[in-house]
């Protein structure tokens, strides 16, 4: 089988593998930040409705928080995906194309 072909990293991967400080600074922010009270209890929410569902710890499927308050399964490129990476093209102005 042939391997896989190794991927460029992006880039903020790229800036905070080449700048070991403000890596350190983001990880202290993130420690911080993943350990508030809201942070435990959003994360305390989404693993019990994993339970109640009987999905917990079988990958698959992510639970995620909807608008009204409720939960949904989605899949997980969907639901990582939707603030993060890629977005870009939805929030940038289109260019149309002049005919030539």
């Amino acid at each position: 089988m042939a391997q896989k072909p190794i991927k460029k990293k992006r880039k903020t991967a790229a800036f905070y593998a080449s700048n070991p400080e403000a890596r350190k600074k983001k990880a202290a922010y993130d420690k911080k930040y993943h350990s508030t009270p809201e942070r435990k209890k959003y994360r305390a929410e989404l693993l019990a409705e994993r339970r109640r569902r009987g999905i917990d710890g079988k990958g698959g499927d992510d639970v995620s928080h909807v608008a009204g308050g409720g939960f949904i399964r989605e899949n997980p490129s969907t639901n990582r995906a939707r603030n993060g990476h890629g977005n870009n093209r939805r929030l940038a102005p289109r260019r149309r194309r002049r005919a030539a």
